[in-house]
């Protein structure tokens, strides 16, 4: 079994994003757990089809951040988040954003075929045509030949692949993708991302991808957005107008290097005051 197999298309030409119309805002969002301040006032604007990576320091409200975008806890009052610039009303973003979590979630009885539908059963779509569509789509993201086999049959690559095309037949056009590659070794995960910008550039979603690797945020990204340390702000909103397509060895290229350097600043100063503050 190859990783390398179905996922590069070397004849692929992948523009950035055009800086449209915005698909995601949020304005003043902040969020409280009792005495615990996650989020401070955060405001950021997500244009249509761009593909944004979020980095900060471990406990700054990364993933509280993500369960507002997806619905799943609201901001505290005063704060709100639009979509294609309208503002949402408690409740309302449940639903209309495809989430997919850190971990694969594959369910061992399904097939790959029957896992990668489930998002489009639970929303009502026929199962027989859902598993036409994913086997439609199953050559776009490199499981030809795989779609009868069990998760416990695939690679760890191979079963990011099927999450994630179950995160894609969900059909939302802003899908929150948190760490998929985290578990990944090297070689698969530098393999992984550039079969994501090629699905990406197929599929034209609306993408908000968090990260710890900062390599990672930058060869991805339209921007990249730093978050500062607990309560969480934006503390930095970084466009990447490096071209695409973008190959493995932008990475050591002079440009690439200097925004990591200007990235990294404000990473460790952020990180410096989280350590500082796990000291008192």
């Amino acid at each position: 079994m190859t990783e390398a197999a179905g996922l590069l298309d070397p004849h692929l030409t992948v523009g950035t994003a055009p800086a449209g119309r915005e698909k995601l805002g949020l304005r003043g969002v902040s969020r409280h757990f009792g005495a615990v301040h996650a989020l401070d006032r955060i405001d950021a604007s997500i244009p249509e089809g761009a593909f944004v990576t979020l980095i900060g320091p471990s406990g700054c409200g990364k993933s509280t951040l993500f369960n507002i975008l997806a619905g799943l806890l609201e901001p505290d009052p005063g704060g709100s988040v639009a979509l294609d610039g309208m503002v949402v009303p408690p409740g309302g973003l449940l639903g209309r954003v495809a989430f997919m979590p850190q971990r694969d979630l594959l369910l061992p009885w399904r097939s790959v075929l029957d896992n990668a539908i489930l998002a489009a059963e639970v929303q009502g779509q026929p199962k027989k045509e859902a598993r036409a569509l994913a086997r439609e789509m199953a050559r776009d993201f490199g499981l030809a030949g795989f779609e009868d086999h069990f998760p416990q049959q695939l690679s760890g690559g191979m079963r990011q692949r099927v999450a994630l095309m179950r995160t894609f037949l969900f059909d939302r056009d802003v899908m929150l993708l948190d760490e998929p590659f985290g578990a990944l070794d090297a070689l698969t995960r530098s393999l992984m991302q550039r079969w994501l910008l090629d699905i990406w550039s197929r599929y034209r979603r609306t993408i908000v991808f968090i990260t710890h690797d900062i390599d990672e945020a930058i060869f991805l990204a339209d921007r990249v957005l730093v978050m500062g340390a607990r309560p969480g702000r934006i503390r930095m909103d970084r466009a990447i107008d490096l071209p695409r397509p973008r190959a493995a060895a932008l990475i050591t290229a002079p440009e690439f290097t200097a925004i990591k350097r200007e990235l990294l600043e404000v990473l460790e100063e952020e990180s410096l005051k989280t350590f500082q503050a796990g000291q008192r």
